[in-house]
């Protein structure tokens, strides 16, 4: 039987029909009311399996169109040119003709968003909440602090870093302030003000000098916490060094990471730090789009 016949039965006749969907998805089980629609009457079922509307050979959320083979078995479009138009389970020609009915079923179904247990209320055909969530404001954030397990909304992590973080550092948008670390600490977190957005410093030590970051903690919605900055980094005494690095618009991150970074790096030589432990550098931060105060010199 194929995906759309088990996602489709008990006789009902698809060109009749209106289907929509409602629920949400349960850690035993992904767990879907489909609602069917017929001249007045309203009939309900549970898709137990969501997964019965992703390709079966990616595992990505089927989308239009959608093929199958003279055998009903079904591949997303990029499948079947990835696969050369030959079917993996059976080897017969795919890609010419469609499955329209599973390609119904698959834009009727309408799911919430994943963050929706946390206060999102927006809703999209299946497959298309993925692209949502990357941007969605009710994402969760994760506590920059060592040790920290705690995530929530970007606003209630602002104020629990402010409660528990004993040691603070603060920014003020438009003015220089110095952000002078220890390599070996590896973060430098600033806040600005009381409760506000948390900019990430980090360092990473390689052989062959120091790469240093800078990330706003905050989900990647529009017009939440969109900032630039401009970092800059001078020597200890003797030959004076200096390097700046800047970014027009701050990269933002839900979680910190520990891995080196690959771009959007500051790299300090080793020969640009004379053997000390530390980095002495300053950095203004500016909110993208709003008038800043007058920066402070």
């Amino acid at each position: 039987m194929s995906n759309a016949e088990k996602v489709i039965s008990g006789g009902a006749s698809s060109s009749s029909h209106s289907v929509f969907g409602e629920g949400t998805a349960t850690e035993a089980s992904d767990e879907f009311t489909v609602t069917t629609e017929e001249e007045g009457e309203v009939r309900s079922g549970t898709l137990f399996e969501l997964d019965l509307l992703d390709c079966p050979f990616c595992c990505h959320a089927l989308t239009r169109p959608v093929f199958q083979c003279d055998n009903g078995h079904i591949a997303c479009s990029a499948c079947c040119t990835n696969l050369r138009n030959r079917c993996p389970s059976c080897t017969l020609p795919i890609g010419v003709y469609r499955n329209r009915m599973m390609e119904r079923v698959v834009e009727a179904i309408i799911v919430p968003c994943p963050n929706a247990k946390h206060g999102c209320t927006e809703m999209f055909s299946y497959g298309k909440e993925l692209v949502h969530e990357k941007e969605c404001s009710f994402a969760l954030c994760y506590c920059p602090r060592r040790g920290c397990n705690y995530a929530g909304l970007c606003k209630d992590l602002y104020r629990h870093y402010y409660n528990c973080s004993s040691a603070r550092e603060y920014f003020r948008c438009g003015y220089n302030v110095q952000a002078w670390m220890h390599i070996s600490d590896k973060i430098l977190v600033l806040q600005e003000g009381r409760e506000g957005p948390l900019v990430a410093i980090q360092c990473f030590e390689e052989e062959q000098g120091v790469y240093v970051t800078v990330n706003c903690i905050t989900p990647c919605a529009p017009g939440v916490s969109e900032f630039s900055f401009q970092l800059s980094y001078s020597s200890y005494g003797g030959a004076h060094k200096t390097m700046s690095f800047g970014l027009g618009e701050m990269n933002r991150i839900q979680k910190v990471s520990f891995q080196t970074p690959v771009k959007d790096f500051m790299f300090v030589p080793h020969y640009f730090l004379d053997g000390r432990p530390s980095l002495k550098m300053n950095i203004c931060v500016r909110r993208r789009g709003g008038e800043e105060e007058e920066e402070n010199t």
